[in-house]
């Protein structure tokens, strides 16, 4: 569930208007997953491998004759066919992968891949240090908000979480990011601050670029 391209219109349109009205610099992105977690992949195989192993227990123990006469394949091929379906249900079912994600590592990915975005884009380089970054990634169903202290005194922490509470809600329900009204009145509360803390200052030159403003989709 990546951006269409009208919801990547209608995020793009929000951040001009925010850029227009507040002076600022925003980029927003949606992205599958922060990181690969290769170790979901390896947890899926061996609790595929151990449930297929105890299912060959429990039928040795009901038809040891069966089971001795096809000793190697009754052993040996389901806990490798399990064992494989359960990783590539890891690796190509976001649902079924979330099963194995740690809360705290998908925390610090996410955070990562923000703070790898923002300085990608050039935002910590605007003449008011005003730049913001919106990072939606589903997989893990987190937003991180990255803000440059050009913001402080402007917009609170309370303000930010309001905005990351509603798009997280949205993600979890399998909705698009900024697709709900929630959404919208945490924004525009944001946007206020903006305006009304401090005098728009003139809209940054020293990051812009084509695709400065349009909504990351990876």
């Amino acid at each position: 569930m990546l951006l269409s391209e009208a919801e990547a219109a209608a995020i793009d349109a929000r951040i001009a208007g925010l850029e227009a009205r507040c002076g600022v610099q925003a980029v927003a992105a949606v992205v599958g997953k922060s990181d690969g977690y290769p170790e979901s992949v390896w947890k899926a195989s061996a609790l595929g491998a151990a449930l297929a192993a105890l299912v060959v227990a429990s039928l040795d123990a009901v038809h040891p004759a069966w089971m001795s006469a096809h000793a190697a394949l009754a052993h040996v091929l389901p806990m490798i066919g399990v064992a494989a379906a359960s990783a590539l249900g890891a690796v190509f079912l976001p649902a079924y992968a979330r099963l194995y994600l740690s809360g705290f590592r998908a925390e610090a990915e996410v955070g990562q891949r923000a703070q790898a975005l923002f300085l990608e884009r050039q935002l910590v380089r605007t003449r008011a240090r005003n730049g913001i970054l919106v990072l939606a990634s589903l997989l893990e169903r987190r937003v991180e908000v990255i803000a440059d202290i050009g913001f402080d005194g402007r917009v609170t922490r309370a303000d930010w979480q309001t905005v990351i509470d509603a798009m997280t809600a949205n993600l979890s329900s399998g909705r698009p990011p900024t697709r709900s009204v929630k959404v919208s009145t945490a924004w525009n509360r944001c946007s206020k601050g903006c305006a009304s803390r401090r005098k728009p200052v003139p809209r940054p030159t020293s990051c812009r670029t084509g695709r400065s403003r349009r909504a990351v989709r990876e």
